[in-house]
């Protein structure tokens, strides 16, 4: 992790005096592009405030209203954690209570204990990135070895394990938990329910991202994907189109 972050008041201020927001609108969404913060780690830990940063960002020449916007976001999810104290373990749409995702062990466990000896197969090759996806495991092997993901590809690898693989939004939240250095109570079970399409303001359940077409939108070059995923990826271990209209189909049930 030394390599990657230095924690601190004194690293999340200097952080913060580098901020450029000059190509954040256009290259935000572009992975192999450094123009986000990274200030994600230091406002969880609270090495430095939102109003800090919101203040800076509008000091600056450039127009800061869509990075204002990322703040904004944040700071809702703790407005509904508040409201919603169960956020982590229970979907804010009720109806989503009965959809059926795969769980860990064969059900549901109320108990709160999930010991989880044997992950199912396709769970454990997306934690380790081995799905056979390039994008997808370019993400989750750069949240293995830095403790971070870049934004556009959490909401790959999101859709992907709820969506195209059907398992439970809670495993990634649990496994985001573990392994984020910018994890936070609030941002992390809000963000996977919002891209499970269960939470509030949610992407819509149908909206299930194509890892293939975001990876030729955002990384055409192939950039990332070089930098995180193996050379030779395993066949992928799921049919994206097919999995798709399962997850539709399985939608439309509890509607």
């Amino acid at each position: 992790m030394a390599e990657y972050w230095t924690p601190g008041e004194k690293a999340a201020r200097d952080r913060l005096a580098s901020l450029d927001l000059s190509d954040y609108d256009k290259a935000r969404d572009f992975p192999a592009r450094p123009a986000t913060s990274r200030l994600s780690p230091h406002l969880r830990w609270g090495e430095v405030s939102a109003r800090e940063v919101w203040r800076f960002a509008s000091a600056l020449p450039t127009d800061a209203s869509s990075f204002h916007s990322e703040l904004l976001w944040r700071d809702f999810a703790w407005h509904r954690l508040y409201h919603v104290p169960d956020l982590a373990t229970e979907p804010v749409r009720e109806k989503f209570r009965n959809f059926d995702w795969y769980w860990d062990g064969g059900g549901i466990d109320t108990s709160g204990k999930d010991p989880r000896p044997h992950p199912l197969p396709e769970l454990q090759a997306w934690r380790t990135g081995e799905t056979g996806i390039p994008l997808v495991d370019a993400g989750m092997r750069e949240l293995w070895q830095t403790g971070y993901m870049h934004n556009r590809v959490r909401m790959v690898v999101g859709s992907f394990l709820t969506k195209n693989l059907g398992i439970h939004w809670r495993h990634g939240e649990e496994w985001f938990w573990d392994t984020l250095v910018d994890a936070d109570p609030a941002s992390n079970p809000f963000n996977w329910q919002w891209i499970a399409g269960c939470g509030d303001d949610a992407s819509p359940f149908f909206r299930i991202f194509n890892p293939q077409l975001q990876a030729s939108k955002f990384d055409p070059d192939g950039t990332y994907v070089r930098q995180w995923a193996p050379p030779l990826s395993p066949p992928p271990i799921v049919d994206l189109k097919e999995s798709r209209q399962a997850a539709l189909d399985a939608y439309q049930e509890i509607r």
